[in-house]
């Protein structure tokens, strides 16, 4: 037994919107965010890998820029410490005759032209190796120049028109080289820079653009969802209240079948009690008259004893009868002396102790109200013999200022309220009759229980 019916939850909102929703519309809302997501993720692919490959390339030209022009750096100067040595072998006999500045000279030439090997073009790679290639070249002419000016038996004057004729022009052409190359070099690094703008610029444009189309597409779904959202909260609204107007009609149809179960059985009570009671005294005295005379005209005075202990006993359950279906005192005593004289009958009947305490009980109620009341009792205390095993059980009615409490207490074997929550199914006629009724008087009902602890069912009736 519980008072409180759960409220509709997440659960129920996604069932509900699931029967509502066309799968059309639920199929255009998925794809339409599934395509959102996709087109976000690929333009975050797209512009990570973009950007990515545009800063390794970006680092490889860097770096390939700058060795460049270590390396042709390195080639000018070695060709000019070349030169010095020459020079200085020239001015100084002694140190070319000891083959120094040969060594010195040779040396120096080959780590420039090793150094031109190392060279790997940075942007154009033909126009960088033709200029590579006479570089090379005219190191190797300059080095042809050079050492026969370094032998042993070189005369002076000689000499000096030899290195202003041949080997300066050669050194000169070898720099040149050199020069154009590290201008062309600028001047790709220049280029190349000029190109990773353009293709930043490019990938900037295209992120923004595919931006563009992920904030419109959004927009768009959003714009669907919003109003296939409307549509469907209004149908759920539409939905809920007609819920709401059938929970009512519901409500209004069963208050209408117990007022007219209770008139129906106060009729039934009132012909017991009046026809069939009648009926059934007026046989007894029948009996009675018939046998007073059987027993004047000298017959068996106790002949007639079996039939009219037949009539007391049905006469007796049809009383019976007529109290349990609508008591008569409910109407002329009250709800305490009702439910008191219920309670005997009760306790004989299924030999459980029943005991009653009463509150500030003395002024009548609303008749619908102490009908409702006393029929709780009943379902109550039937339940109670039913299923509780139960050798005690107690009744408080209590006044309050603005309700009465009826509470019903036992010491059965008890039961889990959550578990009969959750199996509504299981409640019973019972229970089910003492939550309508409650309710019918926008009333509570609330149920204390546990496995082998007993029961305590409290009722709220406006009073």
């Amino acid at each position: 037994m519980h008072s409180r019916a759960s409220r509709p939850g997440a659960g129920w909102a996604r069932r509900a919107w699931l029967a509502l929703t066309p799968p059309s519309v639920r199929a255009a809302v998925v794809v339409g965010f599934g395509l959102t997501l996709g087109i976000w993720v690929v333009t975050g692919y797209y512009f990570t890998k973009r950007i990515t490959d545009l800063e390794r390339q970006s680092a490889e030209i860097n770096g390939r820029y700058l060795r460049a022009q270590e390396l042709l750096t390195m080639a000018r100067g070695q060709v000019l410490i070349a030169t010095v040595y020459v020079r200085d072998a020239v001015l100084d006999p002694e140190a070319s005759a000891s083959g120094t500045a040969r060594h010195r000279v040779s040396e120096a030439l080959d780590n420039a032209d090793q150094a031109i090997g190392a060279y790997v073009p940075v942007w154009n790679p033909a126009d960088e190796r033709t200029r590579l290639e006479r570089l090379r070249a005219d190191i190797a002419e300059l080095r042809e120049a050079m050492l026969p000016a370094l032998d042993a038996d070189f005369d002076v004057g000689k000499t000096a028109p030899l290195l202003r004729r041949e080997i300066m022009v050669q050194r000169d052409s070898a720099l040149g080289v050199a020069n154009e190359l590290q201008a062309l070099n600028r001047s790709a690094f220049v280029h190349y820079q000029t190109e990773a703008g353009a293709l930043y610029r490019q990938t900037e444009r295209r992120l923004w653009e595919s931006l563009g189309v992920a904030i419109v597409t959004s927009l768009g779904v959003a714009l669907f969802a919003a109003f296939n959202a409307s549509r469907l909260e209004t149908r759920l609204q539409l939905q809920r209240a007609k819920e709401a107007q059938d929970t009512r009609d519901l409500q209004r149809l069963s208050a209408q079948l117990v007022t007219a179960q209770e008139e129906e059985r106060r009729t039934i009570a009132r012909e017991l009690h009046d026809e069939v009671g009648q009926v059934l005294t007026a046989i007894k005295v029948e009996l009675s008259v018939a046998q007073h005379n059987i027993a004047a005209a000298g017959g068996a005075g106790n002949i007639l004893d079996d039939a009219r202990n037949i009539a007391d006993g049905a006469l007796h359950t049809v009383r019976d009868l007529s109290q349990l279906l609508h008591p008569a005192m409910l109407d002329d005593l009250g709800l305490p002396a009702a439910v008191q004289w219920y309670l005997k009958a009760f306790g004989r009947r299924h030999h459980i102790q029943v005991d009653m305490l009463t509150d500030r009980m003395d002024d009548r109620l609303d008749p619908r109200t102490e009908t409702a009341a006393y029929r709780i009792v009943q379902e109550a205390l039937t339940n109670v013999a039913r299923h509780a095993q139960a050798t005690i059980c107690r009744v408080y009615l209590q006044r309050l200022p603005n309700t009465i409490l009826v509470t019903i207490e036992d010491n059965g074997r008890g039961f889990d309220p959550a578990e009969v929550l959750d199996h509504g199914a299981r409640r019973g006629l019972g229970l089910l009759g003492i939550h309508e009724r409650a309710k019918q008087l926008h009333g509570s009902v609330q149920v204390e229980s546990a496995p082998g602890k007993g029961t305590r069912l409290t009722v709220e009736l406006p009073a």
